[in-house]
Formats: C-alpha cells, sequence, structure tokens
C-alpha cells in the first residue's frame, strides 16, 4: 500500500512516502521568509505548498504514483476523541475558520485532500494537539465558565503509547500509562486504558519548557497583564520568551545540559533540575489521576535523547512505575501508521 504523508511547519513542508509499515522516501522542503511573505494567510499557501510538493514528487520518482491514502497531519480543529480522520468538508470549512487560530498545522488536512483527489484516494489525518479524552473531573478549572481543554502532543503521545505497550506486550487499551513528551514543548498525560482522561501542557498549565512558561502564579500573571503591555505582548512572553529561554538565553537543551554538568553551582544546573522537578510534579499529579494503579512511565520527544535528565525525572518519580524511553518523535511514521489501520480495516472516525 503506498501512503504519502505531509507534515506542514511554519517554514518548510516534510513529506515521506511508505509502502505499508516501510517508510522509502522522506524530504524535508525548506520555505523561505520571501516565498511565504505573499500569503496573509496560512490558508492562502495552499496552492503554492501544493505545488512544491508535487514538483519534488516529480523530481524523486513519484509522479505517477497511485496513491492508496493520503495523510496530513492535523491542526487546530475541533476537540475530538484520538483517531484518524476523513478529510471532510466540515473540515475543510474549520480549516478555512480556524476555531482556536491559525497554524501551519492547519494545512495538512487540506493538502491531503487536494493531492490524494487525482488518485481518487481517501485523504486522512491523524490525532491533532486538539484531541479531547478528558474525564469529567479534569474539566473543572476552579473557576465557572473557565474550563479546562485539552491540547497536547497527541500524535506523539499516542505513537510512544503504543510503541510502550509493543515494548510491555501488552494491548495499549489495558494499560495505564504516563507519557511525558518533552521537546520544544512539553506535555505530561495520564493514559488510562486506551484514552487520555488527563493531561498537563504547557501552553496553558503544568512544567515550564524551554521557551514557554507553563503554569506561572496567578496573581502575578494578572499583575502582569496590567503592566502596560499589550494582550499580543504578553502571550509572546510567556509563549516564546519564558521559560529556559527566560533563565539561560538559550532553547538548545544540549547547552543547558552541558553547562549544568559542568558546573554544579551554576544556574543552568538550577534551572536544568528545577525542569526536572516540575516534570516530576507533573508525573506525580498524573499518577494520583490514576489512583497511582501505573503500568509504566514514558518519557518521548527530543529532550528524551537525554538519558541524565530522563534519570534526574526518575530519580523523584521512579518508585510509582517502571520508566521506558522513547526518544525523539515520529510524526511521519505516526501518521501513516494511522492511515494503515484504516486501510487494514479499522474503522475511520468522523469529525
Amino acid at each position: 500500500m503506498h501512503i504519502l504523508v505531509i507534515n506542514p511547519g511554519a517554514t518548510s513542508t516534510k513529506v515521506s512516502v511508505f509502502e505499508g509499515e516501510n517508510e522509502v522516501f522522506r524530504t524535508n522542503i525548506e520555505h523561505s521568509g520571501a516565498e511565504l511573505a505573499p500569503f496573509e494567510r496560512i490558508i492562502d499557501q495552499l496552492d503554492f505548498r501544493k505545488a512544491v510538493i508535487e514538483e519534488t514528487l516529480r523530481a524523486n520518482g513519484y509522479a505517477d504514483t497511485r496513491w492508496d491514502a493520503v495523510c496530513g497531519r492535523g491542526g487546530l480543529l475541533r476537540h475530538i476523541p484520538s483517531g484518524t480522520y476523513a478529510v471532510t468538508d466540515a473540515v475543510i470549512h474549520d480549516i478555512q475558520n480556524p476555531p482556536y487560530g491559525e497554524h501551519a498545522s492547519n494545512l495538512g488536512a487540506v493538502l491531503a485532500r487536494a493531492l490524494a483527489a487525482p488518485a481518487e484516494a481517501p485523504a486522512f489525518f491523524v490525532d491533532p494537539v486538539s484531541v479531547d479524552e478528558l474525564s469529567p473531573l479534569a474539566r473543572v478549572s476552579g473557576l465557572k465558565g473557565m474550563e479546562r481543554e485539552s491540547f497536547f502532543h497527541a500524535l506523539n503521545q499516542k505513537a510512544a503509547a503504543r510503541l510502550a505497550a509493543t515494548e510491555l506486550g501488552r494491548p495499549y487499551e489495558d494499560l495505564n500509562l504516563i507519557v511525558v513528551h518533552m521537546g520544544g514543548g512539553v506535555s505530561v498525560a495520564a493514559h488510562q486504558k486506551g484514552r487520555v482522561v488527563d493531561n498537563f501542557n504547557v501552553k496553558d498549565d503544568g512544567s515550564f519548557g524551554l521557551n514557554r512558561g507553563g503554569a506561572l502564579p496567578a496573581n502575578a500573571l494578572v499583575n502582569l497583564c496590567f503592566s502596560g503591555k499589550t494582550k499580543q505582548e504578553v502571550k509572546r512572553l510567556i509563549g516564546s520568551e519564558a521559560g529556559v529561554f527566560s533563565y539561560l538565553g538559550t532553547v538548545d537543551f544540549r547547552q543547558v545540559e552541558e553547562a549544568a554538568l559542568a558546573d554544579s553551582a551554576s544556574e543552568a544546573a538550577l534551572i536544568f533540575e528545577a525542569m526536572a522537578y516540575q516534570h516530576a510534579k507533573d508525573i506525580g499529579a498524573m499518577a494520583a489521576v490514576m489512583a497511582f494503579e501505573v503500568d509504566a512511565i514514558v518519557y518521548t520527544g527530543g529532550i528524551a535523547n537525554s538519558r541524565v535528565f530522563c534519570d534526574r525525572i526518575t530519580s523523584y518519580v521512579g518508585k510509582i512505575a517502571p520508566t521506558l524511553r522513547i526518544p525523539g518523535e515520529e510524526e511521519m511514521r505516526a501518521l501513516a501508521m494511522g492511515a494503515l489501520r484504516v486501510l487494514q480495516g479499522e474503522q475511520v472516525s468522523v469529525y
């Protein structure tokens, strides 16, 4: 089965070709600022990105390939359960009128449909960041009308959880797992018998990340909002200039780790340890959600490549459950496998 996978980012588009479970081609197409400058909205880039993808496929011998499916990354869509979804008119409507704002990933599903159409192939997307399987208890925030919402690294979280289940030799749907995604952003989630019943994400709560603030002190945050800064300035500060960057001036975790290990009395060492400490607090909270009946704690994402950092987290939470390290984030494979499961008979979800 030939599956084309499309993963649009802010300044690039990743393209992969899978034959069944095997990835046979991958490339990352870079887009310059000058190329993207004429487009006012993300959706306006559709024809440009489609043409670039088609040219890349032609140049690499895939011009006449009859795709069995095309799968794109899901964007900031409405809250939905985990699954592989058909790209329908309702999906396209919400990409053109995004309920949670503009993001390059919003192009994934619409590109999938556009590229699938000539081959009369199905178009899919899998596990967008808006996946919502929260329990009713998890939605309560403490202020009526301001309920907690589910935004997390669903695609990689679910993929890592399934890999962990394979390692444990049990079905994902039979396990209680805590998955810790550590990359540019952080999310810690409770996977209870195949559903993410609660999660922390660095956009709104939980541990700080490389450049995001996580759960900041509420009263101090209110004061910041009324300090003369605009709404846009506050959002930029807590969303891209906070976290490790605000303390150390870098978002390169390797630099942080190197400095921390070189001098245990340095600020880098303090922030390195504080980040592990806060991740551990989030893991403990997710363990409580599942009454401490946890089969494994799974570390994933780019920072999970650091065994030293994962070991520091484990020093706090190791008594809760065994730990597994599944570093990196194989988004392309996760998208392809989501499409393949449907092609092999799994029920496709309807948006």
